[in-house]
């Protein structure tokens, strides 16, 4: 009875199915293995492309990191400083007492009071030894007070040299590298600088002092040539002994 009932269910579910017009082939689920091989391959290379895709955006994030690091600039700076040392050295120069650092200023200088003695009259042979006497004093004092100059400049010179120093070691990129390099060079070209000064002014006292013994020399002899000239037995031998 109960397998009689069954069929009849089944029957009239058939018939109900078929004329309601859907195919009896929807109501079956086929499993294709190829098929579903292929959408796990295309959804497996999709992810593959969506992570190139992040790997890549990744990149050019880090790359912009990169570059905007490099192009950074350096926070600090030493110009100011160094500008300060080479005017202050600068300034020392231009104060040159007597005889300036000028190529005409010599020359005048020396027409003076350094040669043409022995057409001078005894009064002018004074005022050019007074005047010798006092160059040579003068460009001491020169030299001395660019000395004091530089080495008062010396501590500020180090403290730059290490905030440079510093500051190259954090760099943290290509341009803040080269600008503190390129500090560090300027911080070296302000020392050869004021070294030069301070040679200038030691060899413009040193030249200025053996200026004034030669012509000092010069005019002894020239009084001496007079001295005995107005005198009796004058002899030219006796001027040769100071030569």
């Amino acid at each position: 009875m109960k397998t009689t009932v069954s069929r009849r269910s089944l029957m009239a579910a058939v018939l109900m199915f078929c004329a309601a017009g859907a195919p009896a082939a929807a109501q079956v689920t086929v499993f294709d293995p190829t098929n579903y091989a292929s959408n796990v391959l295309q959804a497996a290379r999709a992810l593959d492309q969506v992570n190139n895709q992040i790997a890549s955006l990744q990149n050019q994030a880090l790359s912009l990191i990169n570059q905007a690091r490099n192009l950074a600039q350096l926070p600090y700076s030493a110009l100011s400083t160094i500008q300060q040392n080479l005017a202050g050295i600068g300034a020392l120069l231009q104060q040159a007492q007597r005889i300036a650092f000028e190529v005409r200023a010599v020359e005048e200088a020396f027409a003076r009071d350094y040669r043409g003695l022995a057409e001078a009259s005894d009064r002018d042979l004074l005022r050019a030894a007074q005047a010798r006497w006092e160059n040579s004093a003068a460009a001491f004092k020169d030299a001395l007070t660019v000395q004091a100059g530089v080495v008062a400049k010396l501590p500020a010179t180090a403290g730059e040299i290490q905030a440079l120093a510093s500051a190259s070691q954090g760099a943290v990129g290509v341009v803040q590298a080269a600008q503190a390099g390129n500090q560090l060079l300027a911080v070296q070209t302000q020392q050869l600088t004021q070294l030069i000064a301070l040679m200038a002014a030691q060899g413009r006292a040193q030249a200025l002092e053996q200026a004034d013994r030669a012509a000092s020399r010069e005019q002894a002899r020239e009084q001496f040539r007079r001295f005995v000239g107005r005198g009796e037995g004058y002899q030219p031998a006796q001027v040769e002994m100071f030569r």
